[in-house]
């Protein structure tokens, strides 16, 4: 049966001129997923590395949000070859793979998510949702044609070497990570900092100078829209966690906060 996987986050960029921008999904629940998916926005970052998630519950969350129009993302832990292998086996097209400050480590992370002879992905894509159990026509031959690599760059040293990292061959895009930036430049939690947002900046232009989008993660509306001024292609601008958080301070602060301090909370 012929089949045609999703659009990778490179085939959506290549489709479009504008800047995409993107949810973050920490929770770790594929009904936050869907929620986030059906949102509108372009993509989605399912997160290993920061969340607590593992190979089924990021197995749940592709489930979750295959049936909507948004690219999904699984950003893995660590460059490493065993878990890149089963994330992709998993089904997810696009990785982002963090804490990548040299072109080495870009070719080790590409070489990790191709097949023999160009990589060295193990291979068991009859067995594996990858290739939708051989539903997929010529998987094999073609699958990194289904596969985008993104490496993020987040440390100084990552900044200097942002142009090889994007000019290596197999990688579709770089994302700017500021939070980490910020800790390696000394700045620890300042990721607005003048000096960090200028970093990422030098990041933003070496990529594009080597031909590649260009990401970053960027909460804040106005430094959002600024990084997309100056040439970021895809834009994270909030997660589910964040999201719901800030809106159930809202929420206290609406209805107890201004209730006065003897207001009566409500039991459950």
């Amino acid at each position: 049966m012929p089949l045609r996987l999703n659009p990778t986050l490179r085939d959506r960029l290549g489709a479009t001129d504008r800047a995409l921008f993107g949810g973050w999904v920490c929770s770790g629940s594929p009904v936050m997923a869907e929620i986030m998916a059906g949102s509108g926005l372009d993509w989605v970052l399912i997160d290993m590395e920061h969340a607590p998630n593992g190979l089924e519950s990021t197995l749940a969350q592709l489930h979750a949000v295959s049936g909507y129009p948004v690219t999904p993302v699984v950003r893995v832990p660590a460059a490493d070859d065993v878990l890149l292998k089963q994330v992709l086996d998993l089904g997810a097209q696009t990785v982002l793979v963090p804490m990548v400050s040299t072109a080495e480590q870009a070719r080790a992370a590409v070489a990790a998510t191709q097949y023999p002879p160009a990589g060295r992905r193990g291979v068991g894509s009859a067995l594996a949702r990858s290739a939708r159990w051989n539903r997929v026509d010529g998987y094999l031959r073609n699958a990194a044609e289904h596969v985008s690599v993104v490496v993020q760059v987040e440390t100084a040293e990552g900044v200097e070497n942002a142009g090889e990292i994007a000019a290596t061959p197999g990688i579709d895009g770089v994302f700017v990570g500021p939070s980490d930036l910020a800790a390696s430049m000394g700045l620890l939690g300042a990721q607005t900092h003048p000096d960090v947002v200028a970093a990422a900046h030098r990041a933003l232009r070496a990529v594009i100078a080597a031909g590649k989008p260009v990401g970053v993660n960027a909460f804040d509306p106005g430094a959002a829209r600024a990084y997309a001024a100056a040439g970021a292609r895809f834009v994270l601008v909030g997660a589910d966690v964040a999201l719901v958080a800030r809106a159930s301070e809202q929420l206290a602060t609406e209805f107890i906060a201004t209730s006065g301090e003897d207001a009566q909370r409500p039991s459950y």
